[in-house]
């Protein structure tokens, strides 16, 4: 576990030093690294979360029949009841892309992805996910917290109260460039677990950093005076609710980052070699590849939970200018973290997932779009245990619903818990007189894309 240098001493001495003492007791279980339930084959998480919904159909689900009945009307009895604008719907639309088989694994994938397809044998490509709501606040809900209709902690807030830290100087959990609409703070919040336990938001933009970093002995002085008032105020209250825990795990835990967060943030210090894998100096892939490096750089440091937000994928309308530059956009950067994970030696123990909320209709929209598809859509993974090169359910024969092996947002969630060495169904939490869990009552572990 990494600590704050000497001559400052660790969050734990620092805290255990204060006048009162009541900091050292009150957060002592907070900071350590809890158990997982049996051996984890991930240490830590990397979301790539594609807000918007990218079309399977044209990236990693390939359907010929599709191709072969273009411009056909699909019978309206086929059609979900729920469509965001039915009357607005064409017939079926082939994808204006070419797939190919690409690696050993032979997966296919649309040609949007000429730098993810050399890196194609490291990823478990799961086609039959769905999910219920065919909204994006409800489906974005849905995913981060398992709910689509009640105020729930999310998924990264469960992992990091089921695990703990592993660096007590940054947070455990860390957003970049979140978005603020649908669905909100609670996609990244803790909801009734503890306050500590949710997502710190970091702005994704050039020189992006923590606000008020930086600060000169006098400063730090200063601070643990705040700080040890703060202790005899906790301790005169006679009680110590979760706010005020928090309250305090948050003083305590900026005044730690001070030493450790603007080094970590600093890109500076990457090779030009780095740079250029990740394509931070093209104007194209700048913004997300400098979130993509920045979650190789806060993983490396033991941040438990760190998701990247690529927003601006719902094609309604213009499919193919739309998911030309949003795949530009994160197909280099997001193939260059999985390189540099893996040369590093990260990416056994780190779990990287991309997805959105849900896929797009394979029937047209306004003539050249899709609508949003909570019934049938694509999700991958790579890293932190799963099996590499494989793929995992079907759609049917146009991509509208999953059919074979389908896979619901609670049974992914079962897994990625399983990988982390959690069981979904015993890591709860009692609220209001039941135990809460991510998967709710559902969830079944996806064994095939676990490896060993």
């Amino acid at each position: 576990m990494n600590r704050v240098p000497n001559k400052i001493g660790s969050r734990r001495q620092f805290i255990g030093q204060l006048g009162a003492g009541f900091g050292s007791l009150a957060l002592a279980p907070l900071l350590a690294n809890a158990k997982p339930h049996y051996a984890a084959k991930a240490k830590r998480v990397i979301m790539l979360f594609m807000f918007g919904g990218p079309s399977h159909v044209d990236t990693f689900d390939y359907k010929p029949q599709l191709t072969k009945d273009n411009g056909k009307e699909l019978p309206r009895s086929a059609l979900p009841r729920v469509l965001s604008f039915p009357q607005q719907l064409g017939g079926l639309l082939a994808s204006p892309w070419k797939f190919q088989r690409q690696g050993e694994s032979g997966q296919w994938v649309r040609e949007l992805f000429p730098e993810l397809s050399g890196v194609i044998d490291d990823l478990c490509i799961i086609k039959s996910m769905h999910c219920t709501n065919p909204r994006h606040g409800g489906a974005v809900l849905e995913w981060h917290t398992g709910s689509d209709t009640f105020i729930r902690p999310s998924m990264g807030s469960w992992i990091t109260y089921g695990l703990g830290s592993e660096n007590e100087n940054l947070p455990a959990y860390i957003t970049i460039d979140q978005a603020t609409s649908q669905g909100g703070a609670n996609n990244f919040g803790s909801a009734f677990l503890p306050a500590i336990y949710q997502g710190t938001v970091l702005g994704g933009q050039k020189n992006a950093k923590f606000p008020f970093m930086t600060a000169s002995p006098k400063d730090i002085r200063r601070q643990k005076l705040e700080l040890e008032m703060l202790s005899k105020l906790a301790a005169q209250s006679g009680g110590v609710t979760s706010d005020m825990e928090a309250r305090i795990k948050s003083f305590e835990l900026a005044f730690c980052m001070q030493m450790e967060a603007p080094a970590a943030l600093d890109l500076s210090q990457e090779t030009a070699e780095t740079q250029k894998l990740y394509g931070l100096n093209e104007k194209s892939t700048e913004s997300f590849a400098r979130q993509c490096l920045i979650a190789r750089r806060l993983s490396e440091r033991g941040v438990r939970f760190v998701q990247c937000n690529g927003n601006g994928w719902d094609a309604h309308s213009g499919l193919v200018s739309n998911h030309s530059s949003q795949t530009k956009r994160v197909d280099r950067p997001i193939a260059a973290l999985i390189k540099d994970l893996k040369q590093r030696g990260l990416l056994d123990d780190t779990l990287v997932i991309w997805g959105g909320e849900f896929g797009r209709t394979p029937v047209s929209q306004n003539a050249n779009g899709r609508d949003h598809n909570p019934w049938g859509f694509t999700m991958w993974m790579a890293g932190g245990g799963v099996r590499p090169g494989t793929s995992i359910g079907q759609t049917d024969e146009y991509g509208f619903y999953a059919a074979e092996d389908k896979v619901h947002f609670h049974d992914l969630h079962a897994t990625i818990l399983h990988l982390l060495g959690l069981d979904h169904d015993r890591l709860t939490y009692r609220y209001a007189g039941r135990d809460f869990r991510l998967t709710d009552i559902h969830g079944r572990i996806v064994k095939e894309a676990i490896q060993g």
